[in-house]
């Protein structure tokens, strides 16, 4: 399965110590070398360097010109996005509405870090859902409350 992934998802699952869950979910993950440059840039959480861990593999991107669609996106999702599409990515992870929007109109199946934490309960790799996104919004990551209530759910779970 290839599954490539943007920068936020990596910081979100970071920030509540659960990026593990990724190669528990998909084995390995593809992220273009700019995910990886943002990450080293730093921030409030912090992201280790991606390249020394052993179920990431580091891309280089195209050098050819992007598909116009991708023009407004910022540089990790434009290439992720387009790296997935050239890789025949089975899934590309992406948080941001139109970077989303924009993978979906390409035909990418796409999942976000939302999705990987429903993933992950209804596998039982966490125990609750909604106790992993309110740690995000602790962290400042958020999402829209609607949103959270509908997936809270789809598991089982009362969103308060």
């Amino acid at each position: 399965m290839i599954v490539f992934s943007n920068t936020t998802p990596i910081i979100a699952l970071l920030s509540i110590n659960q990026l593990n869950l990724l190669p528990t979910l998909f084995n390995e993950i593809y992220v273009v070398a700019e995910v990886v440059e943002e990450c080293l840039e730093g921030g409030k959480i912090i992201v280790p360097d991606l390249t020394q861990l052993s179920w990431i593999n580091v891309v280089q991107s195209l050098s050819t010109v992007l598909n116009p669609c991708l023009r407004e996106l910022d540089k990790g999702e434009k290439h992720t996005i387009n790296m997935a599409m050239h890789k025949n990515a089975d899934y590309v992870i992406v948080d941001e509405k139109m970077g989303r929007n924009i993978a979906e109109y390409l035909g990418l199946s796409v999942i976000g870090t939302l999705g990987i934490l429903l993933k992950a309960k209804q596998q039982g790799k966490i125990v609750l859902f909604s106790t992993c996104v309110k740690a995000m919004q602790e962290q400042g990551i958020y999402y829209n409350t609607a949103l959270l209530k509908k997936l809270a759910l789809q598991v089982g779970e009362n969103w308060l």
